[in-house]
């Protein structure tokens, strides 16, 4: 539930919210989900965080981060790590958990209602945090996938749980064609 006169702020783990999506089977469309959430209530803040391949010559995130920096979100941005797992495959690892909990304390004094996209269990403590701090939290993420995206913790925590598929049609777009160039950047490997 949200009220018109409350202010907002929206917290996107973008690993999270694109590997959600993926598993509903569509992309995001920021620009919508914005709009979406600017006439839910007084939107003060949107933030995206994501790490990045910075060695990397062409990165798929790229053009995401960059449109997004452009068009009024706040853009939190770490360089990923890349290493070798033992079975000698190549994988990258950027956590921003820290960094999204921080401003999310930060910003509770400032705001009515956080919304955090992440289903990641490792928020349930943050979450009980602001709420402590007088803000109302909804958490966005999915039960309906297999697995489900979201922790079962995480959920119950939450003031509102919005369930990423009903939001679909809002802010939703089929999801675009892979080139054959595309490498999975940074943000959308799990951790």
């Amino acid at each position: 539930m949200f009220y018109r006169d409350e202010r907002l702020a929206l917290f996107i783990d973008g690993s999270n919210l694109y590997a959600a999506a993926k598993a509903l089977g569509f992309d995001i469309d920021y620009k919508l989900l914005r709009s979406e959430f600017m006439q839910r209530g007084k939107l003060l803040r949107a933030y995206y965080y994501t790490a990045l391949l910075e060695n990397d010559d062409y990165s798929p995130i790229r053009p995401l981060v960059d449109w997004l920096h452009y068009n009024g979100f706040n853009m939190v941005t770490k360089p990923a790590k890349e290493f070798t797992d033992s079975q000698g495959r190549r994988k990258v690892k950027g956590n921003m958990d820290i960094e999204l909990a921080v401003d999310a304390m930060e910003t509770a004094d400032h705001v009515d209602h956080i919304v955090l996209f992440s289903g990641d269990g490792d928020f349930r403590p943050l979450v009980e945090a602001l709420q402590r701090k007088g803000c109302r939290v909804s958490v966005v993420s999915t039960i309906r996938s297999q697995p489900p995206m979201i922790a079962d913790d995480l959920r119950r925590q939450a003031d509102n749980f919005i369930e990423l598929e009903e939001l679909k049609d809002v802010v939703g777009r089929p999801p675009r064609e892979p080139r054959m160039d595309d490498r999975m950047p940074a943000d959308q490997s799990a951790d």
